[in-house]
């Protein structure tokens, strides 16, 4: 009975361990391309990954319909086309640079532009408020006299 038990969860496991059949292009050349093509274009829901290397379900679904697309005659600018047109420039890991897109490719320097400025005013106001006061004698007197107790507490 316990072998019988046993057998059964193991062949309930092994049905949830077997992953789902990736669908190839029967032509390597079609294979090919659609690699290329997919490295260009970002996984909408991963957004760190490629639709190349991304398990998700939209990037499969991508894949399957660049193969269809180039199966069909498209060349490579028309597939990246009809993805941007579907999509937008966040698609692509490179997008064109035109009004659309400037905070795309000039943001991070203006952010790290601005935010050395910043910086440097705030060190520069801080640097200000310092006051260079000399000590007064009896400042200097408390100063000595907690010096020479920590010289004789220390070993």
């Amino acid at each position: 009975m316990k072998r019988w038990l046993f057998a059964a969860i193991c062949c309930a496991f092994a049905t949830a361990w077997a992953g789902t059949a990736v669908p190839m292009a029967q032509n390597p050349e079609t294979e090919r391309r659609m690699a290329e093509i997919s490295t260009e274009l970002r996984c909408l829901v991963c957004q760190n990954e490629s639709i190349a290397a991304s398990r998700a379900d939209l990037a499969v679904d991508l894949r399957r319909q660049i193969r269809e697309q180039i199966e069909s005659g498209k060349n490579d600018e028309e597939i990246l086309a009809y993805m941007v047109d579907r999509y937008g420039d966040f698609v692509r890991y490179r997008p064109p640079v035109k009004a659309t897109t400037l905070l795309l490719w000039f943001g991070p320097a203006v952010l790290l532009v601005v935010s050395l400025i910043a910086l440097l005013q705030y060190l520069r106001r801080r640097s200000s408020n310092v006051d260079d006061l000399p000590l007064s004698n009896e400042d200097r007197r408390r100063a000595e006299g907690l010096l020479t107790n920590n010289r004789d507490v220390e070993p």
